[in-house]
């Protein structure tokens, strides 16, 4: 059956806190949603701000090659005639084929919050209707509130529904506003709906329970046709359906069709795009798109994925345009080691010892507070390392950081010095300096020593730099672990230190980042690089 999807990611889903997109923002994604084959983009409330109203000013000149954009808004006030209401002429104004539209439909609120009668209610929806078709648009009606005022009054909402059948209305859209409505009563209460009135139903739910993806799911299963909600479930309060996975779902459990099984493999792109325009990240644990949905860590798991990956998962990752990763950690079984360095023509290369023996160093490693799924340079370093075992780049002879307080003429400052001595190639090379802090004056003093023999390490730089307390219980005296990022300008890596000391702890992830960035530097391998690449491994 086709299923037509409603995307209102640039409307409600902008509702939802640290979610905010600029008029551009809203342009670029509402193009890509068009590429993924959404059939509905709803833009903005453009009677509610300027930044809404000069979208639908600028969409105009969006080439859509399949979507319908589509304005939202409420229906007209009550103190307005209907040709004299600011919103109605805003919803006619941003000249979009689609508006959807949204009344009461809980008696509640028109007696408590509009203070109006049932039949003024009921006028309002019909005029506000009537008059938006009157203009060539496909109506869009949405019953706020429909399930809370079912079971409050079956009667009222019912009529509600009635009124925009009378004046038109494409479809009517049952709302779960408050997300409290439970699956089980949702289909019950859609199944009557969908008894007494012909045409297309709509469904948008709220994830205030955990249950807006089932309930969608639900009203499918009785008849509804028309699906609301955000890509990654975006959203206010909890969030709206995730329609990722909606559409995932639809497609790939149920058998019906939404954006098609073609485009269904730029569902995780798509998903990652919009996180990246939102700004947050996107969530690891989200179904069908996230970065851990199809991840494997525990060893008896991973030997089954290796034989045959439907053991452990319910579909193929690129259905949906994700990955198989492996993940490497204490719970690794020989599998998880082997799995990338097999794939790529490696695992020949490392004999039963050497492999017993890394798979031994990272379980001891994660044992000390190591946490190797977020430091993919530091697992490539010890492959590096295991298939070089006499490659002794360098050894740390010492260090020495020292911070000061010192009063200058703009007031007190600090001062930090290091000092390094490395023994390279069987020579001595000491350096001092001053940094910005100790990371900085540590960094400063190990390029020294190293750069006259590899210059090409002064194109490592340090991207983002995090530190996680291990053990809050100890207080100031707790273990820590750093995690460090890196990028030479060609790739990005992180490398990760832990130590009850965030010195040292910074220092040895800053150890491993030279030391993998000067094994690559000396030995070109591109099965090495390939099979502990960030993406597809994971680390």
């Amino acid at each position: 059956m086709r299923i037509f999807t409603f995307d209102t990611t640039l409307r409600d889903g902008t509702q939802g806190e640290s979610v905010s997109f600029s008029v551009e923002d809203k342009l670029i994604i509402a193009q890509k949603l068009d590429e993924l084959g959404i059939d509905y983009i709803e833009g903005g409330w453009p009677g509610s701000n300027p930044k809404d109203k000069e979208f639908f000013f600028r969409a105009r000149e969006l080439k859509l090659r399949h979507a319908k954009l589509t304005a939202f808004g409420s229906t007209r006030f009550a103190r307005h005639r209907i040709e004299d209401d600011p919103n109605v002429g805003e919803l006619i104004g941003a000249e979009t084929p689609v508006v959807a539209i949204f009344g009461k439909s809980w008696d509640l609120h028109t007696a408590r919050a509009l203070g109006i009668s049932e039949e003024e209610n009921q006028t309002i929806i019909y005029e506000t209707v009537k008059i938006l078709k009157d203009h060539g648009r496909e109506v869009v009606y949405d019953a706020e509130h429909f399930f809370d005022g079912y079971q409050s009054n079956p009667g009222f909402a019912l009529r509600t529904l009635e009124a925009a059948t009378r004046a038109g209305a494409d479809v009517l859209v049952l709302c779960d506003t408050n997300g409290g409505t439970i699956t089980g009563r949702l289909q019950e209460i859609v199944a009557d709906v969908r008894q007494k009135f012909d045409g297309t139903l709509g469904i948008h739910t709220h994830n205030d329970s955990d249950v807006a993806v089932a309930n969608t799911l639900a009203a499918v299963e009785q008849g509804v046709t028309h699906v609301q909600g955000c890509l990654n479930g975006y959203g206010e309060r909890c969030g709206n359906a995730n329609l990722c996975s909606i559409i995932a779902n639809l497609e790939l459990k149920l058998g019906h069709t939404t954006i098609g099984r073609e485009n269904l493999t730029n569902l995780s792109n798509v998903a990652r795009f919009l996180a990246e325009m939102a700004n947050l990240p996107l969530r690891n644990d989200q179904p069908y798109v996230g970065r851990s949905a199809f991840a494997h860590k525990g060893g008896v798991h991973v030997s089954a994925v290796l034989k045959d990956s439907s053991t452990y998962e319910h579909i193929s990752p690129e259905a949906v345009g994700n990955r198989q990763r492996v993940l490497l950690s204490d719970l690794s079984g020989r599998g998880n080691v082997l799995y990338k360095l097999k794939e790529h023509g490696l695992a020949d290369r490392l004999d039963a010892d050497t492999r017993r023996n890394l798979l031994e160093s990272i379980k001891h490693m994660e044992y000390q507070g190591y946490e190797l799924e977020a430091a993919e340079g530091t697992f490539e370093l010890l492959v590096r390392q295991a298939l070089r075992p006499n490659a002794h780049l360098f050894d740390v002879i010492g260090y020495d950081v020292a911070t000061r307080m010192i009063n200058a003429t703009n007031g007190p400052v600090n001062e930090t010095t290091a000092t390094v001595t490395l023994r390279v190639q069987d020579q001595i090379h000491t350096a001092t300096a001053t940094g910005k802090g100790p990371m900085n004056a540590l960094d400063v003093c190990l390029r020294q020593c190293l750069s006259k023999l590899y210059p090409q390490i002064a194109n490592v730089r340090l991207t983002d730099y995090k530190v996680r307390v291990l053990d809050s219980k100890k207080g100031t005296a707790a273990k820590v672990r750093v995690l460090v990022e890196w990028s030479d300008h060609r790739r990005s890596w992180a490398t990760v230190g832990v130590s009850d000391n965030v010195i040292e702890a910074s220092w040895l992830a800053l150890l491993d980042a030279i030391r993998l960035e000067l094994m690559r530097l000396t030995t070109e391998d591109k099965s090495i690089e390939r099979a502990v690449e960030d993406y597809c491994w994971g680390v």
